[in-house]
């Protein structure tokens, strides 16, 4: 959880601070006050916007955040963190402040004004006077997870996706009840020291087991090294991970898991799934084309290193391999396993293209050795 949050600060605050004026303020959102019919009170919000985002048409998914006064800097923090790896998304976060002495009351008793006042004031609120695309998503820890759990099954046309964390329970009449004819996304965390809430969340889980709803993708982790106080950020990173899985590219540990995935068929399945859900192009993207060649040449696996190298080869048109550093670094390999038509074909590449550089020497000793087996 230390190197966690290490990461999460250093990336909020690098991308924030250059932008800054010496000695200035270092400004994450707005405040905004609703006076809301439903609850009878005025209560505070706090709004953030991602970078770019008044330049951008772009309309943007919204990150939820119950008990902001304590989570919604977590909720920025951790977005952040996520976008530099591309594995989520940029999001609007918004967080809904509560009091201690209250928050129990509108999560339990008075849950349906809670939902009146989420659904009829705050959502209509920002969609109104941000440009979002309606994708909601909401986070609650504790007595809001209990809460939120029950919200996502009983409003999936409002919500896409809730992340709970250290509680969560539905009934299995609400369970059973649930329908939607879109994926609806659960993430569920929990640890065995949380000793005040585990039982529920085993007991929805069980639940949740036993019924599998239609539509709804749900999970359930638990981290047992943390505490009551301490899962909440941790749960709300996976959760985002969880909701937005098929969003990033794709990275194999092993030329074996991706064979076991399904290979070709599995690459083509899923970016064609991931455009349909997020739009954008169903081809497989560089990224994973790149990290393919690299795992088969990494592991000394010629075969797929052919495979991927033919089947991939309009992305060795990118300016990521014009240089003499890759065309040796192919040549070398294609001669190492005595492919020697290929090997020639990358040295000269090489040679032609990319002359007078450190590679040079090596290249001309490759053509020379290839040319001489090939004979």
């Amino acid at each position: 959880m230390k190197l966690l949050f290490v990461f999460i600060t250093c990336s909020f605050l690098t991308t924030i601070c250059p932008a800054q004026e010496s000695n200035s303020q270092i400004t994450i959102g707005v405040n905004h006050n609703i006076k809301s019919f439903n609850l009878n009170e005025e209560r505070a919000i706090q709004i953030y916007t991602p970078d770019g985002y008044s330049e951008s048409e772009q309309k943007y998914p919204v990150l939820y955040i119950l008990d902001g006064q304590q989570y919604f800097l977590s909720g920025v923090s951790i977005q952040k963190a996520l976008r530099r790896p591309r594995a989520i998304p940029k999001m609007i976060v918004v967080g809904i402040t509560d009091k201690e002495s209250s928050r129990w009351t509108w999560f339990g008793d008075e849950k349906e004004k809670f939902s009146s006042f989420l659904i009829d004031e705050v959502i209509p609120f920002i969609n109104s006077n941000y440009k979002t695309n309606e994708e909601h998503v909401i986070f609650g820890w504790e007595g809001a997870a209990y809460y939120a759990s029950e919200l996502i099954l009983k409003h999936p046309e409002v919500f896409n996706g809730a992340i709970l964390s250290n509680g969560g329970y539905a009934s299995k009449e609400i369970v059973k009840d649930f329908y939607t004819n879109k994926a609806t996304y659960l993430y569920m965390a929990n640890s065995k020291k949380d000793i005040y809430n585990i039982s529920y969340t085993e007991e929805f889980n069980e639940i949740l087991k036993e019924h599998s709803p239609k539509n709804l993708v749900w999970k359930y982790d638990l981290y047992n090294d943390e505490i009551h106080e301490s899962l909440a950020h941790l749960a709300l990173y996976k959760g985002l991970k969880f909701y937005y899985h098929n969003y990033n590219s794709l990275v194999f540990e092993s030329i074996q898991e991706y064979i076991d995935l399904g290979g070709m068929d599995y690459l083509t399945r899923y970016f064609k799934e991931r455009a349909q859900r997020f739009g954008g192009d169903e081809t497989i993207d560089n990224s994973t084309k790149n990290g393919l060649i690299w795992l088969a040449w990494n592991r000394d696996n010629f075969e797929y290193f052919n495979l991927f190298m033919t089947e991939f080869k309009d992305v060795l048109t990118t300016k990521r391999y014009a240089s003499a550093y890759w065309q040796n670094r192919f040549g070398q390999f294609y001669l190492k396993h005595k492919d020697y038509q290929n090997a020639i074909k990358h040295f000269n590449v090489g040679l032609t293209k990319y002359p007078n550089t450190r590679f040079e020497k090596q290249m001309k000793e490759g053509l020379i050795d290839a040319k001489s087996r090939k004979d």
